[in-house]
């Protein structure tokens, strides 16, 4: 990227956390754009602060492995976005970029996540697969970034069920070429629904047929996923989908996150995820927090109407699927906060900032499934284990 002046740098306006171990750190990134500039300075704001971070902290652009953008208005940015360093590869080093519509809080155009991983080794291998599938292949495993997977051309006027097949066959097919498939390698999905409330059964009932065909239920396992409101750049697409599979896999490397106390299995009212997965490395741990609302273990929406009391039953629920894994929240790396009510971001955000100063989060405004849900939080937690019989991350 070429530094841009725009803006005097700042450091602060990035926010960053990392897990180091064994020579592999891994870092993450937020940065949201101020929301008093325009949309082309806002990008500008964005790369040029980026990428001073990376540089501050000894990387380069090259350890990036995936990026989410999230846009306020994807139909009229997308072109611009598409231009810009942040949704471009570094020569010779793919990296994974989804873009989803979702509108970055407070009142801004643009905002960013990034992941990277800095490796004292010299085998790490990034391939593009297709355009929506980045592959990484690390110390005998392979990490498959697949990222916004839409409808085929031919199936972009079908129903929302019939697109929901058509982008999990690109799924499965991305992940057969690579030796995996759904049912042994896919451990994080995100499903994007557009107008959530009028289209998520149709997902949801697809979904449950495909896994089903894919030995997917409630006698086997499911796959964290979050089902948000979400749009691409087409405005045809009724649902999108970002997925992490992993490749090479090792008995006893997964397992999945439960407090049956606190929360139900999520197929109880007939929607198929986990609550949350869990990684197991030589010397750390992976946690995929799934997205999280405010229910009780019988699946029922508790604090109907009060947003903070929602975001502390919310928390209390993550809490609750990390300390079945034996983590917590001062594990997390990164969240996403999710608003159906672009009105109640000061109060959570001052609350969270009390609560979990040190975790970088991105808030954007996206309705849940269920209309009485105000909020609902997803994210990644890493935690250090010394487990020899497991491969190195």
């Amino acid at each position: 990227m070429k530094t841009k002046q725009i803006q005097e740098i700042s450091l602060d306006s990035v926010e960053h956390r990392r897990f180091c171990g064994n020579g592999e750190a891994e870092h993450f990134f937020v940065i949201t754009a101020p929301g008093n500039i325009g949309f082309t300075e806002q990008i500008e704001y964005i790369e040029t602060n980026y990428e001073a971070k990376i540089q501050s902290l000894g990387l380069t652009l090259q350890t990036a492995v995936f990026r989410r953008i999230f846009l306020s208005d994807e139909l009229n940015q997308i072109e611009t976005v598409g231009q810009s360093q942040l949704a471009c590869d570094p020569q010779g080093h793919p990296v994974a970029v989804s873009i989803i519509q979702q509108q970055p809080m407070p009142y801004t155009k643009i905002a960013l996540l990034a992941y990277h991983i800095e490796s004292n080794n010299p085998l790490v291998i990034k391939q593009r697969l297709s355009p929506s599938h980045v592959l990484i292949r690390k110390n005998g495993m392979g990490h498959l970034w697949s990222t916004n997977l839409c409808a085929q051309d031919s199936d972009k006027s079908l129903s929302v069920g019939a697109q929901t097949r058509s982008v999990f066959a690109d799924l499965i097919n991305g992940l057969s070429l690579s030796g995996g498939n759904l049912y042994n390698n896919c451990i994080r999905t995100w499903v994007y629904v557009r107008d959530i409330d009028i289209f998520y059964q149709g997902m949801v009932n697809e979904r449950r047929a495909l896994f089903f065909e894919q030995g997917l239920n409630g006698d086997t396992h499911f796959i964290a996923s979050t089902g948000i409101e979400g749009t691409c750049a087409d405005r045809h697409d009724l649902v999108m989908v970002d997925a992490y599979s992993i490749l090479g896999l090792q008995p006893g490397q997964i397992s999945y996150l439960n407090d049956f106390g606190m929360l139900c299995p999520a197929n109880k009212y007939n929607v198929t995820f986990e609550r949350g997965t869990r990684v197991s490395y030589a010397d750390r741990a992976h946690y995929f927090i799934s997205g999280t609302a405010s229910v009780d273990n019988q699946g029922s929406t508790l604090h109907p109407g009060n947003i903070l009391k929602q975001l502390d039953r919310t928390l209390e629920n993550i809490s609750s699927l990390l300390k079945a894994g034996k983590a917590s929240l001062s594990d997390m790396m990164y969240m996403i906060v999710y608003l159906r009510d672009l009105s109640d971001f000061d109060c959570v955000k001052e609350r969270l900032g009390r609560t979990l100063p040190l975790v970088p989060t991105i808030f954007v405004q996206a309705a849940v499934c269920r209309p009485e849900w105000l909020i609902e939080i997803e994210g990644v937690a890493i935690k250090a284990q010394k487990q020899p019989s497991h491969p190195l991350f």
